[in-house]
């Protein structure tokens, strides 16, 4: 990569970039199944130092994650709609729209459930980031199951347990 010097610092080049709405769309093929990314243009911007992509649910929780880390530097998670529970080492952590979480490098943690119309925002340092499964330190608990409404107005699982 490229790189310019900045007052003694070595600087890998990036790129302006300016991704609207319209320019991309939520695809499945990331790093779950069960999510839909929209990929914001910042990973070719930077050379690969960092990614930022939309993420939202696409299929009612089932397994969820399961327990793992991440080789980042650098992840936070805000939340633009909806919500998502974490287990976060023993800590059940309820992140609501609004909500930004830091997931310091290494943490173990398991997202098990989420709304069906949550969509976050993903920033993380290196774009390439690996996860990687481990064993966890606890429970987690079940999902909660997605409704829709039948055609008599009474709600009905999309997620059966």
């Amino acid at each position: 990569m490229d790189a310019q010097n900045t007052n003694d610092q070595v600087v890998p080049k990036t790129a302006f970039s300016h991704v609207r709405e319209g320019d991309t769309a939520f695809e499945p093929g990331g790093l779950r199944d069960f999510f839909q990314y929209r990929d914001l243009g910042i990973s070719a911007a930077t050379g690969g130092q960092v990614i930022a992509q939309l993420v939202r649910a696409n299929i009612a929780p089932e397994a969820g994650t399961g327990w793992h880390r991440h080789e980042a530097n650098f992840h936070i998670v805000y939340m633009l709609k909806g919500w998502a529970r974490f287990m976060y080492e023993d800590q059940l952590t309820l992140v609501n729209t609004g909500d930004c979480v830091h997931q310091r490098p290494g943490i173990v943690h398991f997202l098990f459930d989420y709304s069906p119309d949550m969509e976050y925002l993903e920033i993380v340092s290196p774009a390439d980031f690996t996860s990687i499964s481990v064993l966890g330190p606890c429970e987690v608990p079940k999902p909660t199951p997605w409704f829709s409404k039948l055609n008599d107005g009474t709600d009905s699982p999309l997620n059966s347990e």
